[in-house]
């Protein structure tokens, strides 16, 4: 497991970016990290989510309500999308 994780502080050394956006972004729920022995790390399958997230702070000036708003509306876009491709199949079956 120790090679899927990166400790905060590296991730903010190598993107750029305050620990405590970070840390803020786990605050309200919008990414999850894991703590050992007092040492917050990241893992890597959330890593492309959080520099996602990072572009739309620094980058775009969107705040981190904005970017939660964002996570949960693409949330329910992909859920959409889901059904929708559900749903076709089912219609497929009965043509």
């Amino acid at each position: 497991m120790k090679n899927d994780l990166i400790t905060i502080e590296e991730y903010s050394i190598h993107y750029n970016v305050d620990v405590s956006f970070i840390e803020d972004l786990e605050n309200l729920g919008i990414i999850h990290t894991v703590q050992k022995e007092e040492i917050k790390y990241i893992t890597f399958n959330i890593l492309s989510e959080l520099e996602s997230y990072s572009r739309m702070f620094y980058d775009m000036d969107i705040n981190l309500a904005g970017i939660d708003a964002v996570k949960n509306l693409l949330f329910k876009i992909r859920k959409l999308q889901l059904e929708m491709t559900e749903l076709k199949n089912k219609l497929k079956f009965y043509e």
